[in-house]
């Protein structure tokens, strides 16, 4: 059996070990293929039964012209990269990782937060400049620093990583409100539910963990901004187009939301002309809540127990069932 990987590079830059899944057939391994140019999957595909995809599109003209392949594995949550609805017509399962990062993307949400509260890495680099050794003063700082005990986290989606932000969030002595579809008692637990508009209204700070669908695309606009509070922090280590950064970056210039930390944007990479590039007060990393290397080993944990159970006959964790 032929395993092809097609976009590993990510998963594992060389800290990890593709041997497990290397055990359960002939394995290639591609460090990146095109994101546009279908006929180069085709090729690599080849004469694959089972192929694993991080952002490569898998389409119908994929998947038509690789007859061989029978199964298609997304070492990732999302699975939109796959039109697995016509591989679903075709009787081939697409699977992906459900669980793998609730820890490290919740942790970075909150990283987000501290580092808008107290601009560390801006400070560290002035004191490495040399600006503390010659300060009149025994202390000083360029931004206003912010205490978050007594203030209020809202929470857009509060899933498994929402409740995970939320946890730290009350640690750290925090009011966490809550707005999602499916209210539970674990979660009542944490925060207290309210309406999209109350939490709104009434957050100190925003955070989005919440999935892209169409009802959610765009659900940080100019019309919710307009109902935040002046000053509201806005968080996002979700998905990008969960927010009109054109709006966010509108309301980041006049001081509406006074700071930003996004680890995802609407086209990734970030294009040159994205707006929050030249926003205020806007932290903007790579995409990178998801990468601690712990995270990525229970991804490649799962990859491989997602092909055993295909081989078995028993496909587990599949998307278009």
């Amino acid at each position: 059996m032929k395993i092809v990987i097609l976009d590993g590079y990510t998963e594992n830059p060389g800290d990890l070990s593709w041997d497990e899944l290397g055990k359960l057939g002939e394995l290639t391994v591609y460090d990146r293929t095109s994101l546009t140019d279908e006929n180069e999957a085709i090729e690599r595909i080849g004469d694959a039964e089972v192929v694993f995809t991080n952002k490569t599109p898998i389409t119908k003209k994929v998947i038509d012209a690789c007859p061989t392949m029978k199964f298609i594995s997304v070492l990732a949550t999302g699975y939109n990269v796959v039109d697995y609805q016509y591989a679903k017509e075709k009787g081939i399962p697409v699977t992906n990782v459900p669980t793998y990062g609730t820890a490290s993307v919740g942790q970075f949400a909150i990283a987000l937060l501290l580092e808008i509260c107290h601009h560390i890495g801006h400070h560290n680099d002035s004191v490495h400049a040399g600006e503390w050794e010659s300060s009149a003063d025994f202390c000083y700082w360029h931004y206003p620093l912010i205490e978050l005990d007594g203030k209020t986290m809202g929470i857009i989606g509060f899933g498994r990583i929402g409740q995970t932000t939320g946890k730290i969030a009350k640690a750290l002595g925090m009011k966490v409100l809550a707005y999602d579809n499916y209210p539970n008692d674990r979660g009542r637990e944490i925060a207290e539910y309210v309406d999209l508009d109350t939490l709104l209204t009434t957050s100190d700070v925003i955070a989005l963990h919440c999935p892209l669908f169409p009802d959610t695309q765009g659900i940080i606009n100019k019309d919710t901004i307009a109902k935040m509070k002046d000053g509201v922090i806005l968080l996002n280590n979700s998905r990008g187009p969960l927010v009109v950064e054109q709006d966010l970056a509108d309301a980041l210039n006049c001081g509406k939301v006074a700071a930003a930390g996004v680890d995802v944007v609407s086209t990734e990479p970030i294009k040159g002309d994205n707006p929050l590039l030249k926003a205020k007060n806007c932290i903007i990393t790579p995409h990178i809540s998801w990468a601690p290397k712990e995270s990525r080993q229970r991804i490649m944990d799962c990859a491989v127990e997602n092909v055993k159970a295909y081989l078995a006959g028993a496909p587990v964790n599949v998307v278009n069932k």
